[in-house]
């Protein structure tokens, strides 16, 4: 398949997504964790994130899932439905938990930190078994997951792992955000044993520097001074494409930190034939940063389903994430027509009244 491709095929048709949603704990502003005695409490996770970033962009979503049947449960279904995300398909289990994860926004020096609290959450409780694919790919065109899911547990390897095969199977788009998260990848089975069985059977895949060395032993050298050499990570995404022929499309985001406050965004890609590289944001007085990588692939899906150009894809995903920054929480909010004036230009915050 080729990057024209990807359009014919799933154009107008259900994205879904698989993964995990979590209940997030927040100090206010940035504050350290337990520094005060408030919590902020909202709802996040890496493939629902993109879910809710596409619905509220205007692609039609799904979210397959597995929560636990209490409140904490259909709340969550509660906010997932009001962003317009089909939850038909994810399953309530009795005695079971949600995951949690704790998330301390930086500030200056001091980098944001996040801990989890998701071992024996709901969806490590569930079999592929347990799952009606029939249901869940049904006007289906394309299926996204993330490298989070399979670092959980074996059972939720598995899980993603005939979920991407099924969708193969059945002609979808299959993309991946490698997403490698090290404080999770602790139950025997190493990214790079498992990861590269997913990506195998992938049209698209999402990354950064580090996602490709510590999940697909790719990749391996660092940015000088901090600063990113587009040009170098053109090169890796020409690796990747190289080692996994299934791919058409391999996606580099490019994320120069000067401080918790002040990040360069940009991103590259490369389609089997062409290099190509956004523009470069310079984000100062970041908001919040968690979902920035995850409204990046929500964009770069909306692009290449509906925008007219790859160049314009790439363009919209980076612009989609930039604004990202400035939202706080793990939704990305802001909608096709903010994104699409950012990408066009528009740059100054000025009042739009």
């Amino acid at each position: 398949m080729t990057v024209d491709d990807i359009k014919n095929r799933a154009a107008g048709r259900t994205v879904v997504t698989l993964g995990e949603i979590m209940l997030r704990l927040s100090p206010p502003g940035n504050e350290r964790i337990l520094q005060g005695r408030l919590l902020e409490a909202q709802f996040g996770g890496g493939e629902a994130n993109v879910a809710v970033s596409l619905s509220i962009l205007g692609l039609p979503a799904r979210f397959v899932t597995a929560l636990p049947d209490n409140e904490l449960g259909r709340a969550a279904l509660r906010e997932l439905r009001g962003h317009g995300v089909d939850t038909g398909c994810v399953s309530l289990v009795r005695d079971s938990r949600m995951g949690i994860y704790f998330a301390e926004r930086g500030a200056n020096q001091r980098p944001s930190t996040v801990i989890y609290d998701r071992a024996h959450s709901a969806i490590n409780s569930i079999s592929q078994g347990d799952m009606d694919w029939e249901r869940a790919f049904k006007d289906a065109g394309w299926l996204h997951i993330t490298g989070i899911t399979p670092a959980l547990s074996q059972n939720a390897a598995n899980l993603a792992l005939v979920a991407v095969s099924e969708a193969a199977r059945r002609g979808l788009v299959v993309s991946c955000d490698l997403n490698y998260r090290a404080r999770l990848w602790n139950y025997g089975v190493p990214a790079r044993e498992f990861m590269p069985r997913i990506v195998s059977l992938c049209d698209v895949l999402v990354a950064n520097e580090e996602d490709c060395q510590k999940a697909l032993g790719l990749g391996g050298f660092e940015a000088a001074g901090g600063a990113l050499q587009a040009a170098r990570y053109g090169e890796l995404a020409r690796t990747v494409m190289a080692a996994y022929p299934s791919l058409c499309l391999v996606a580099i985001t490019l994320r120069e930190s000067a401080s918790a406050d002040s990040n360069g965004w940009s991103a590259c890609c490369f389609d089997g034939k062409d290099i190509l590289v956004s523009r470069k944001y310079a984000i100062n007085d970041i908001v919040d940063r968690v979902g920035a990588g995850d409204s990046f692939a929500a964009g770069l899906i909306y692009g290449l389903l509906g925008l007219s150009s790859l160049e314009k894809a790439l363009d919209f995903a980076v612009a989609a994430s930039c604004l990202k920054h400035s939202i706080e929480g793990d939704f990305n909010l802001a909608t096709a027509g903010e994104v699409l004036r950012l990408a066009g230009g528009d740059s100054s915050g000025r009042i739009d009244r």
